[in-house]
């Protein structure tokens, strides 16, 4: 397992645009979420830092979805070496987490690199106009240490909804770096 943090891109760019296939059979693109706010978790099956997340991530997505923040997830690893991340592995992830957002796969893995996505987890909150406020930790528990809160992305998506400026004090997320297709790899990946 490989330390990656997150890029930590500047607050307030906008949300690349993105057309990706769902687990559901439907393709969810930016445009469908238009002015609503969005968090979109880059996320996959098997890495043990999602694993640690994954129960309380299930739950507090559902929160979140039902405060009117549009959540997407996005896989985006190299199934050749890591097929447990597979789209079909990704349809039976979604029932056995019971994930109530959009999972989304990027095969080609452009939209993780559109968004200089780094490491799974990695969270990115943006505003109803799609601007960057949030970007980085779900909280300070890792597989090794500690139960997930959620603490650092809730204050965030609470500040967003009540029209408070983004936290200053934000940490990058750590987690399993994005399995990057051979010869993929971006400019930004230092792991």
């Amino acid at each position: 397992m490989v330390k990656t943090a997150s890029t930590m891109v500047e607050l307030g760019t906008p949300a690349p645009d993105f057309s990706l296939p769902a687990t559901d059979g439907s393709t969810v693109s930016l445009s469908d979420l238009e002015g609503s706010p969005v968090l979109m978790m880059f996320i996959c099956n098997h890495c043990p830092f999602v694993l640690h997340l994954r129960e309380h991530l299930a739950e507090a997505s559902r929160g979140y979805q039902e405060r009117g923040v549009k959540v997407i997830g996005i896989s985006a690893n190299d199934v050749s070496t890591h097929p447990d991340d597979s789209f079909e592995k990704m349809v039976e992830e979604v029932a056995a987490a019971g994930y109530t957002f959009p999972y989304l796969y990027d095969e080609s893995q452009d939209v993780a690199q559109s968004y200089r996505a780094a490491c799974t987890p990695d969270f990115f909150l943006y505003d109803s106009s799609h601007k960057l406020v949030y970007r980085g930790q779900y909280d300070d528990s890792r597989p090794d240490n500690g139960t997930p809160t959620g603490a650092d992305l809730s204050a965030a998506i609470d500040a967003l909804l009540a029209g408070q400026p983004p936290r200053e004090n934000q940490k990058n997320s750590i987690g399993c770096n994005i399995k990057w297709k051979a010869g993929n790899e971006p400019d930004y990946f230092n792991p």
